[in-house]
C-alpha cells in the first residue's frame, strides 16, 4: 500500500512530498531516541509527538510516513521542514491503538 491510499481510509493529508512511497510495517512509539533505533525504514509511524525531531528520526529511520494520531497536528514551521526533508505526515483523528489496528487491516 502506498502513503496516498491512506488518503482513501479516513487519513488526512499534512505532508505528502512522496505519495507513492509504500509502506511495509507499523512501528508505534513516542520516545524518539527509541523510534529511531527499532523503527525499520519503509514503516509507517504512528506518534502525538509533534516537534522538529520528529522530522529528523522520520528521515534518519528512513520511515515511509508518520502518522500523528488523536488528532495531532505539526506547527507550519515544522510542516514545511517536512516537505524539504521529502517527510510525509498524516492525521489520524483516533487514539494510536485504533490507528495501529486501522494499518493492520489495510496492510495484510
Amino acid at each position: 500500500m502506498t502513503v496516498s491510499e491512506l488518503l482513501e481510509h479516513g487519513f488526512s493529508e499534512i505532508s505528502l512530498p512522496d505519495p507513492d512511497r509504500e509502506i511495509h510495517g507499523v512501528y508505534i512509539g513516542d520516545l524518539l531516541s527509541w523510534v529511531m533505533g527499532r523503527a525499520d525504514a519503509d514503516n509507517a509511524w504512528i506518534t502525538i509527538m509533534s516537534n522538529i525531531n520528529v522530522i529528523a528520526v522520520a528521515t534518519l529511520a528512513d520511515t515511509a510516513v508518520v502518522i500523528l494520531s488523536e488528532d495531532v497536528d505539526l506547527p507550519e514551521d515544522i510542516v514545511q521542514q517536512a516537505q524539504v526533508k521529502g517527510v510525509n505526515v498524516l492525521k489520524s483523528s483516533v487514539p494510536s491503538y485504533e490507528t495501529a489496528v486501522k494499518l493492520y487491516e489495510l496492510l495484510k
